[in-house]
């Protein structure tokens, strides 16, 4: 409890600090920002914390069960979308459809999964969040998503667009860079600001969530989102993290994948949904009431397993 609550404080704080500055700061800040974290800040910091990491042979199965995540997201957002339309005989319209089940598919395993799995289960762990994110996140966020996004926007202009940000995307260079350097020898002094870095990089993406939620102008999509965040933060973490024994997966290991996979809605839905012309105003809502919700939802987690 104490060091959740440590945690808490960390998080918070540096969240409250963004939203304070996003009030403050011209809002051409964020996106600045947000441009350095992509293109230097997170892939420096994935270096640093793949050197750090304990690397096994298990660890691939992290990639498969965040692609289970999704599809189990999916599943459900379209289950929750036709029983709506059962019950209160309204059906949402094809934007928002898609921006609802992009919201319980994708998750923010990485500006936001990559701090909180540090700190509850330690840099030794990193790797399984890691190869989430990079491996499984990253890639079915730009492939199914888009696919999502391009039946139900009805467009088709921006897949090449999106495909070559897929290839260009530095966090995925960095990834492979990092495990070549893994066992290259540098000096202390450079391992240690190198690690510093990394952890600054961190805190400034937390700084950088503050940033976006202050931008929120409106609330009013909050009850269209709650069922995505439902499915995505509650039921799909449960279902699957109660079966991860069957893959062998116990402990610590369990409690790094349970955390990735009970993550908010990640930002990269936010990009979709402007490419494709979403629900813009839904996905930023449920961007930002997701991020609250973990704080209610974090502890269950770490208690269940």
């Amino acid at each position: 409890m104490t060091n959740l609550l440590e945690l808490y404080v960390k998080l918070g704080g540096l969240v409250l600090v963004g939203f304070i500055l996003g009030r403050k700061l011209p809002v051409t800040v964020p996106t600045h920002l947000g441009r350095f974290l992509y293109w230097v800040g997170v892939p420096i910091s994935i270096v640093s914390f793949l050197r750090q990491s304990s690397l096994s042979a298990q660890v691939w199965i992290a990639p498969a069960i965040a692609y289970l995540a999704i599809l189990l997201g999916a599943f459900l957002g379209w289950v929750g979308i036709k029983a709506q339309a059962h019950f209160r005989n309204t059906v949402p319209q094809a934007p928002t459809q898609a921006s609802l089940l992009l919201s319980a598919m994708m998750g923010n395993t990485g500006i936001l999964g990559f701090p909180i799995s540090l700190a509850i289960v330690g840099k030794e762990y990193f790797a399984w969040a890691l190869f989430y994110d990079l491996l499984g996140s990253f890639p079915g966020t730009y492939g199914l998503g888009v696919l999502v996004a391009a039946h139900f926007g009805g467009s088709t202009q921006n897949y090449w667009q999106t495909f070559r940000a897929v290839l260009i995307n530095p966090a995925l260079w960095s990834f492979g860079f990092g495990l070549l350097f893994r066992e290259v020898a540098i000096p202390t002094l450079v391992e240690f600001w190198l690690d510093k870095l990394a952890w600054s990089v961190l805190a400034l993406s937390l700084v950088l969530i503050g940033m976006r939620i202050a931008l929120i102008g409106s609330w009013r999509t909050l009850p269209q989102a709650g069922m995505s965040l439902g499915i995505k933060m509650l039921l799909v973490p449960l279902i699957l993290g109660s079966i991860l024994p069957l893959f062998g997966l116990t402990g610590s290991t369990a409690k790094a994948i349970v955390l990735q996979m009970a993550m908010p809605p990640a930002f990269g839905t936010l990009v979709i949904a402007e490419a494709f012309n979403l629900d813009r105003d839904l996905a930023v809502t449920a961007l930002a009431s997701g991020v609250i919700l973990l704080l209610v939802t974090l502890p269950i987690w770490l208690w269940l397993f």
